[in-house]
């Protein structure tokens, strides 16, 4: 039996934070070891789940109204012990404006659980990426509104 390395028992605790720009670097890390294509956006706020090491991400760019929620992604290992919704709540509490995001049609109740709702009055930006993206896989425009 492997020891966790915490010899009490005591579930490890999540830190949920932005991440500083100088650790971008550790984002990036993330992305490549959990095979994803995904990467930090610098000209976004990174947020992150640790213990001790990355367990999610996600990056929050800056758009006209808003912020667009992209680069979502829980280690495999992590997965269905809420810390996804815990990091979008905890990231998207102190946003002013409407967070936008795209999504697998599949996902749309999870989102909506968070306060999203399917939306497609998209700033121009996001108008134009969301038809490009739609080309090439099915995903939903979402918002959540203040």
């Amino acid at each position: 039996m492997l020891c966790c390395g915490n010899c009490n028992n005591e579930p490890q605790r999540t830190d949920y934070l932005p991440l500083a720009p100088d650790r971008w670097p550790l984002l990036n890390k993330f992305y490549r070891e959990q095979r994803s294509s995904m990467r930090g956006d610098k000209t976004a706020q990174a947020w992150v789940a640790r213990e001790g090491d990355i367990v999610a991400a996600l990056n929050l760019a800056p758009v006209v109204g808003g912020q667009w929620l992209t680069g979502l992604l829980v280690a495999q290992d992590q997965r269905g012990r809420g810390v996804a919704r815990a990091l979008i709540e905890q990231a998207t509490a102190s946003v002013e404006g409407t967070v936008w995001l795209f999504c697998d049609p599949e996902l749309a109740a999870f989102y909506q659980r968070l306060g999203f709702r399917e939306h497609y009055d998209l700033p121009q930006s996001l108008a134009e990426r969301l038809v490009r993206y739609q080309r090439n896989k099915a995903l939903i425009a979402m918002a959540k509104t203040p």
